[in-house]
């Protein structure tokens, strides 16, 4: 089953670290989950495995993470 377009979310800067865009695109509640999901190698960003909590998203950047996908747009 081929997985649903991406969400669209948008940032008020250039870049987001991976820990606060999961939390803003409501595919996670809290900062410890993002720690734990993240070293446990569920969150792929642009189809590629992230273990760093402080990756920074640009613009366009797609993460993917229990079968629900959101991608960094401008604000």
């Amino acid at each position: 089953m081929a997985m649903p377009d991406p969400i669209d979310v948008p940032i008020d800067d250039e870049a987001i670290r991976l820990g606060q865009f999961l939390k803003l695109a409501n595919l996670i509640e809290s900062g410890s989950e993002a720690k734990t999901v993240i070293a446990a190698g569920l969150v792929r960003v642009n189809d590629e495995v992230e273990l760093r909590r402080g990756r920074q998203l640009q613009v366009g950047d797609v993460v993917t993470i229990a079968g629900h996908q959101a991608r960094v747009s401008g604000g």
